[in-house]
């Protein structure tokens, strides 16, 4: 399964009841669609999986695959800190249609190792469908290590990896040491270039639901050899990939994109809106940078 170079990690639009929107999802869809993503992923982090209802995230896996129809892939993010829970979920996620499977390294209970080894492969085996693994250390805690990532990228339907972990040194070495097929992407929209220039493959995004033209153009010139370009492009998009996380995420970016006419609604609690004063300030942002481009 080839996922593209710019998988955007979509929110779960709420409707002011604070309940998903199924209309303002279609929307949102073709928002993306038409706006650089390459695939998307539901119900991960970005999608406030958290405070999602096992039962909310398939009624939403069954409307996304449906409403796609197959026109970009559908990863659904199926990892929790309980494997037989993340299972589960996994097998319904499969039996639905999405084409791939997103997992976090558990959080809070923080397993050994060896525990995270165990927990994967214990899902992998459940499926057939491609995995990518989810190192986020500064939220679950533990770091997902090299070795056991060398591991992991044997079993045959686990092939990517999402590193969020910031570390260059780190994902230089994980790319250099796992077979060319495993694909690396930054979790970070703000190392998109850099993470491509040590030969990772793309990004899982939150950014792209706002810039994901201008990150593709980004991406493009960096692959056709017109680097000068590509840094240039980056250079004024990191104002608003910082702006994105300027406070908890996905906040910031379901505000840019009410304020862009994409209306996806609130977060949910314990996450809040953006003040005015937080509003206007990330409006500025956007309009100032994205003149330049």
């Amino acid at each position: 399964m080839n996922f593209g170079r710019i998988i955007t990690a979509m929110v779960t639009p709420f409707n002011a009841e604070g309940n998903i929107d199924q209309q303002q999802t279609e929307q949102l869809v073709d928002h993306l669609l038409s706006h650089g993503s390459d695939s998307l992923i539901i119900t991960g982090t970005t999608g406030e999986s958290p405070t999602l209802t096992n039962h909310e995230k398939v009624t939403f896996y069954k409307h996304v695959v449906k409403y796609v129809n197959g026109k970009i892939p559908i990863l659904a993010g199926t990892g929790t800190n309980n494997t037989r829970e993340s299972i589960e979920l996994t097998i319904e996620a499969e039996r639905i249609g999405v084409d791939g499977i997103m997992l976090v390294t558990p959080y809070y209970n923080k397993p050994s190792q060896r525990g995270l080894y165990e927990h994967f492969k214990q899902i992998a085996q459940a499926t057939n469908l491609p995995i990518m693994l989810y190192n986020i250390p500064g939220r679950s805690a533990i770091n997902l290590e090299i070795e056991t990532i060398k591991q992991l990228a044997k079993i045959d339907n686990i092939v990517a990896l999402k590193d969020a972990t910031g570390d260059l040194q780190e994902m230089t070495q994980i790319i250099a040491e796992t077979p060319d097929s495993f694909a690396i992407y930054s979790g970070d929209d703000q190392l998109t270039l850099p993470v491509l220039a040590i030969g990772g493959h793309g990004i899982v995004s939150v950014s792209a639901h706002v810039i994901g033209d201008q990150m593709q153009q980004m991406i493009d010139h960096y692959l056709s050899g017109d680097v000068k370009r590509a840094a240039y492009i980056h250079q004024q998009l990191l104002p608003i990939m910082n702006a994105m996380f300027a406070q908890p995420s996905p906040a910031p970016v379901k505000t840019a994109l009410n304020m862009q006419g994409v209306q996806v609604g609130p977060v949910r609690l314990p996450l809040v809106s953006l003040t005015e004063t937080e509003q206007e300030k990330l409006r500025h942002i956007m309009t100032e940078q994205l003149m330049h481009i």
